[in-house]
């Protein structure tokens, strides 16, 4: 029972009642019950075989595991003799059990870790040093921590000399940002590198150092990692290692430092030179989950406007001069070189030697430039070649970009500012759940093949599969808010946003009614998803509050690969802005495959 003010003066009482179980829920339980009013481990068994999607699955064991564990968590009734029985509440609590019946697979590595580098995308941080925004937030080892925390595998550290020039900063360069040591970021790095994956570490250095110092933070990178930093002994390798012999490994990823190289020359530097990002974190709540992430057909025509002299990141010296210039055992240690060979032009750029692997970064704006007349180039270039791909230079709040312009192209390390939060970093959560969430997911067959052709992103694919959604109910709101946290005067009116987001043909949000004052909001309705592209495509779910007045109220999010849903009725766990999960909050949910 709540009770909510009305008019100042008087109140109103509204009764809350759990929901009972759907009528799909209900024919399931008759259906593998075999009509009884009680359901045992071998009617669990047939509904789990059913389901049909866990190669690992061993009927009975796992019959009696659940079976056991509903029991303890729900104080399931044991008879006097035999096992313990479920009843229709308690098979719909079991369905409604995120922990029990989650909508992913096991979470477990099961793609092949065995293949080069490159055939991965990695889940990738930009600027993973600062804690706010791009111009003036400070700089420290907390965020690098919480990226490796949620899975990150690759970290960027600016290094700038102090004002000292006898020892090493990371810093935003050109900014009012306040520098951490790199000291304490490499110790961090090795104390959290491997919590949440076994996978390698990349470290990519955005250098702005001299020699002397280049030679110090070798040693430094030595001393921190010692035999778990990996560097090839040859010094241009043809093809870079797998995940699965990197495993519990650190690597180096850097370019030449370019600053410091012209200000020898006398040259002058301006300030679109750097990956300059006045861009990281500090918008509103409001604003963080309001802005739609744009299609990236969009993003292409905005780019075409715009100009991205500020995003000139990668402006490579001639690769002979800059060898000269770095410390021998600096130079050395460098796994994945960065750069871009003489011309200038993109065709030049996206040129693989067959006797070499690099890395190349281009800016969200530039990578939207060049897939209009190099698309199938970009995608030829990242099958033996690492391609980085980061924000652009005004995104001073941290915001984020759509990244599926730079994964349907192939591109490994679509980098991310991990501090912010909102749509475009919610999608970047979803994606990584896959495969075990350990930081790597290997890129479709269609986008390593060379023959009969490259793929071209842009041709129109046919549809493969039928993705359909049903949004039974939702629960768990009233036990981590507030009664009064959506609206002072009645309980709230949820409705959800069901979606998919991925290639522009398969991209599209649609959403329920609102369900009026009620905590335990019953929707019942089914969607349906023609996808092009499944094999990138992520299910984006939102529950919203309306308000008639105002911006309508966040009440959770998720987003979910859809290579990883397992079919059947499912518990989707909701989490916040930030992508944290919420202790109670989650939906009943169904997903349903057809083959085209």
């Amino acid at each position: 029972m709540g009770t909510y003010k009305c008019c100042l003066i008087f109140k109103r009482r509204y009764r809350w009642t759990d929901a009972p179980p759907p009528e799909d829920v209900r024919s399931l339980f008759a259906q593998h019950s075999g009509g009884t009013a009680t359901m045992g481990a071998d009617g669990l068994r047939r509904y789990l075989e059913s389901t049909g999607t866990d190669p690992d699955f061993d009927g009975d064991a796992e019959a009696e595991r659940l079976l056991d564990q509903i029991r303890q968590a729900q104080r399931v009734r044991v008879p006097r003799v035999g096992r313990p029985l479920l009843g229709i509440d308690d098979f719909h609590r079991f369905l409604f059990s995120d922990d029990l019946n989650p909508p992913l697979r096991r979470p477990q590595v099961h793609h092949d870790m065995a293949a080069p580098l490159s055939h991965y995308y990695v889940y990738t941080g930009h600027n993973s040093y600062l804690t706010g925004n791009q111009l003036s937030s400070d700089c420290s080892d907390v965020p690098i921590i919480k990226a490796l925390q949620r899975g990150v595998r690759v970290i960027e550290l600016d290094m700038w000399p102090n004002s000292a020039e006898d020892d090493i900063s990371i810093l935003h360069g050109r900014t009012l940002t306040t520098p951490v040591s790199l000291l304490k970021c490499l110790r961090s790095i090795k104390e959290y590198a491997f919590v949440a994956s076994p996978y390698p570490v990349i470290i990519t250095l955005e250098d702005h150092l001299p020699p002397q110092l280049q030679d110090k933070v070798a040693k430094m990178v030595l001393e921190v990692f010692g035999n778990i930093l990996y560097y090839p002994e040859e010094e241009h390798p043809k093809e870079l290692p797998s995940p699965e012999e990197l495993k519990g490994r650190v690597l180096l990823s850097t370019k030449p430092p370019k600053e410091y190289l012209e200000a020898k020359a006398g040259g002058t530097i301006k300030d679109g030179d750097t990956e300059a990002n006045p861009g990281k974190g500090g918008t509103d709540d409001d604003a963080a989950w309001g802005k739609e992430v744009p299609d990236f057909k969009t993003e292409i025509q905005f780019a075409k406007q715009e100009d991205d002299d500020e995003d000139d990141d990668e402006e490579e010296e001639d690769e002979q001069k800059i060898q000269q210039h770095l410390a021998p055992q600096y130079k050395h240690l460098i796994t994945i070189r960065a750069g871009k060979p003489k011309g200038g032009s993109t065709s030049d750029a996206l040129k693989s030697d067959p006797n070499k692997v690099r890395r190349l970064s281009l800016s969200e704006q530039q990578l939207a430039k060049a897939v209009v007349n190099h698309g199938t180039e970009i995608v030829r270039f990242t099958q033996r070649n690492l391609l980085r791909i980061y924000p652009k230079g005004t995104r001073i709040t941290s915001s984020n970009y759509n990244p599926f312009i730079g994964w349907v192209h192939g591109a490994q390390m679509v980098a991310f500012n991990m501090q912010g939060y909102g749509r475009a970093l919610w999608l970047m959560h979803g994606f990584y759940k896959a495969n075990g969430a350990c930081g790597y997911v290997k890129k479709p067959d269609f986008l390593m093949q060379s023959e009969p052709e490259v793929f071209d992103p842009k041709k129109t694919q046919p549809v493969k599969k039928i993705l359909k959604v049903k949004v039974y109910m939702g629960d768990g709101w009233r036990m981590d808010f507030k009664q009064t946290h959506f609206d002072q005067y009645s309980p709230p009116d949820f409705y959800a946003r069901v979606g998919i987001a991925g290639v522009p043909a398969d991209s599209i949000m649609m959403k329920t009614k609102a369900i009026e004052d009620n905590w335990v909001p019953v929707w019942g309705e089914e969607f349906s998803f023609e996808l092009t592209v499944p094999e990138l495509a992520l299910l984006r779910v939102e529950v919203h509050e309306y308000d008639m007045s105002e911006k309508d109220d966040f009440a959770g999010q998720t987003v979910l690969p859809v290579s990883e849903l397992q079919p059947g009725i499912r518990a989707v766990a909701l989490c916040d802005r930030k992508g944290n999960k919420y202790p109670n909050v989650k939906l009943l949910m169904r997903f349903e495959f057809e083959s085209v």
